[in-house]
């Protein structure tokens, strides 16, 4: 029986997730499957995997077949990696703690490279925020302006209208004296 691990979809129209799944090569893609070893959801940033990673080990070292969007999930999970070090381990170029270092390491490093795109992301969105908070305020500003340069305009129109009222009135007076 030829075995392929592959995706199976899930999800809503547009939204979809998948299951990776050990499966007979002639079973549909959302039929019979053997094994499901783990979930993937692309709709997060960075997509969410979750995988058992000995059974995924496990059947890649007995010859089944991942498709190719599944090879590139287990190969960020590290499985072929750890597949790569069992090798060296058997045909003795190192060790099986050396074999284990090697891949914590691989790990640690994986590990650094999230968090600092996580904090890279943090740091943008915090950006834009100030950016967007910057905006705001100059907008603020200009329709503050706008409302003191319209009182302004209101208040010596009418101090204006005051003053040729006074001046009017002294000439009426002015006009009956004489």
């Amino acid at each position: 029986m030829a075995t392929k691990i592959r995706l199976q979809r899930h999800g809503r129209k547009s939204y979809a997730f998948y299951s990776i799944v050990i499966a007979d090569v002639r079973a549909p893609r959302d039929g019979k499957f053997t094994e499901k070893i783990g979930t993937y959801n692309p709709n997060t940033n960075p997509a969410t995997v979750d995988l058992k990673f000995d059974r995924a080990l496990y059947w890649v070292e007995n010859g089944a077949q991942p498709t190719d969007t599944v090879r590139n999930i287990l190969s960020d999970e590290g499985v072929y990696l750890m597949k790569h070090l069992r090798g060296g381990v058997k045909k003795g170029a190192f060790d099986e703690a050396a074999a284990q270092a090697k891949f914590e390491a691989w790990k640690a490093d994986k590990q650094k490279g999230l968090e600092a795109f996580a904090a890279k992301q943090a740091a943008e969105k915090k950006q834009i925020a100030a950016a967007k908070l910057e905006a705001e305020k100059k907008t603020a500003e200009a329709i503050a302006q706008k409302v003191a340069d319209k009182k302004a305009a209101e208040a010596a129109a009418k101090a204006e209208a005051e003053a040729a009222e006074t001046a009017e009135t002294e000439t009426t007076e002015a006009a009956a004296e004489a």
